[in-house]
């Protein structure tokens, strides 16, 4: 359950945990520093089907049906389950899925299914996505499920057409890198928080060519649905992916789990994803240290993640900036982003606020956004998105639905939604966003459209006010729900 046995025999001395899950996936190589690798779970979405169709130019089948599994969520829209009342694109979209799914006999998550939702989410929730796999999606965030300690990365059209024919995948081993997070996080301080922070450090650039492994006290402190929004972000750091070794919290997660092992097998398994850890002494090419008590609650101000800052901050000078590339970078975006250097976050207001997307749309972020909203109105105008119909159905039985209705804002169905700007959930052109989810690139959210990242209870925070906001005066004498362990 830890993994394909490795072919090649190899892998002594001291490793780490990407060392020992792509170890145990090596079928053969090839000389030149690629190394094929059998992939466990095969996630597909509606943008699949350029795959499907180089199958069928050759009249391939599917060479895993069991491993590969079908999610409706990119296109799917939020407001009716009924294909006839939406768009004849993302209609065609959600069909071409379907036809794929049903012709190679492959499990689908559609809209029909209670279990149906975003990729992301699902895979989690129903077992699919387990310690020491490799999982591989044609989305760049598929990063997420390395928070169980699995090997996860998105892939192109050509490697999608590869995997779905082989079931394996060519991939040259990257370097090793750890970003330890260490001390306590102060009170409403948040994974997301902690990713925005570590990619200003770093940069958008800062982790290419290699696969991040999140450690440290702050780090495992983290609930799974934290550890999910954390490894999610990894792509904007430029890693190849980011895991995070499995421990009691991930075990107490996936056990019970639909498609997760049982009985024996799960009291088996567990030794085995327990003793994929790093060893004490692997070492890493690269390491990174961040004080988790430095952390503040941070909002992006430009048009990259790592435009990022404490909500207490200013938008930056470029005129004060040494390096030439960067105050270039700079003053583009606060061109586009239309600010003005020196101008306090706390005074940009905004015009829209999104809760939902792979990044954080788990029950546990809903619970974080409704401890600020519980009581309030929200001034403008706002779209929470569910991250899969069990989280919808566990927040309505919570009453969240009712404490974000009563706010103003819009409670919807499971999807993408407004992250991705393709299912008709969209920020009007020139509108500045309040955004949970994990690109805040030039028309991310629809053409013209303005971003700014941040965690679930900041949102929430400048829905209330109507301009970006600290959280934290407006949790004082509010309970403030216990991480989902």
């Amino acid at each position: 359950m830890a993994g394909h046995a490795s072919r090649t025999g190899k892998a002594t001395g001291a490793r780490t945990l990407f060392d020992k899950v792509f170890d145990a996936h090596v079928v053969t190589e090839d000389g030149n520093g690629q190394s094929l690798l059998w992939i466990d779970r095969h996630l597909l979405h509606e943008g699949s089907h350029h795959a499907f169709n180089k199958l069928k130019e050759r009249d391939a089948r599917v060479r895993r049906p069991d491993l590969t599994f079908g999610i409706e969520d990119h296109y799917v829209p939020t407001r009716t389950h009924d294909l006839t009342q939406v768009d004849p694109a993302i209609r065609e979209m959600i069909e071409r899925l379907r036809d794929n799914a049903s012709h190679h006999k492959l499990k689908l998550f559609g809209l029909d299914d209670p279990a149906q939702g975003i990729v992301h989410v699902v895979g989690p929730e129903q077992g699919l996505t387990l310690p020491g796999l490799t999982i591989v999606c044609g989305d760049s965030h598929t990063a997420t499920h390395g928070a169980f300690g699995a090997i996860a990365f998105g892939i192109g059209a050509s490697e999608v057409a590869h995997v779905l024919m082989t079931q394996t995948l060519w991939q040259r081993k990257p370097r090793r890198m750890r970003v330890s997070v260490e001390g306590a996080l102060a009170p409403g301080v948040s994974a997301k928080d902690i990713a925005l922070s570590i990619i200003a450090t770093i940069g958008a650039d800062g982790a290419a060519g290699h696969a991040i492994e999140y450690a440290g006290s702050a780090v495992t402190g983290l609930s799974m649905e934290g550890r999910l929004t954390l490894c999610n972000l990894s792509i904007e750091a430029g890693g190849r992916c980011g895991m995070i070794a499995p421990d009691q919290t991930t075990l107490d997660y996936v056990q019970g789990r639909r498609f997760a092992p049982k009985g024996a097998l799960f009291d088996q398994a567990a030794q085995e994803w327990l003793a994929l850890a790093s060893d004490s002494d692997a070492a890493f090419d690269r390491e990174v240290t961040l004080s988790g008590s430095e952390i503040a609650p941070v909002v992006t101000w430009g048009i990259s993640p790592e435009d990022a800052a404490p909500i207490t901050e200013t938008v930056p000078d470029p005129t004060r900036m040494s390096d030439p590339a960067r105050a270039a970078h700079v003053r583009e975006a606060i061109d586009y982003m239309g600010l003005r250097a020196g101008q306090k976050l706390t005074d940009i207001a905004v015009d829209r606020v999104f809760i939902g997307s792979c990044t954080n749309s788990r029950i546990e972020d809903l619970r974080a956004a409704a401890a600020v909203l519980a009581g309030r109105r929200a001034k403008v105008p706002g779209l929470v998105s569910p991250g899969s119909a069990p989280v919808k159905r566990q927040a309505e039985e919570e009453g969240l639905d009712r404490v974000f209705i009563d706010a103003g804002l819009e409670w919807v169905d499971a999807g993408c939604s407004m992250c991705v700007g393709m299912n008709g959930d969209l920020v009007p052109p020139g509108e500045r966003c309040a955004s949970t989810t994990n690109r805040n690139f030039r028309g991310r959210q629809g053409p013209g459209s303005r971003t700014h990242l941040m965690s679930p209870a900041m949102a929430a925070a400048a829905a209330v006010t109507g301009h970006l906001a600290d959280m934290r005066p407006m949790l004082q004498g509010r309970d403030v729900p216990a991480p989902a362990k």
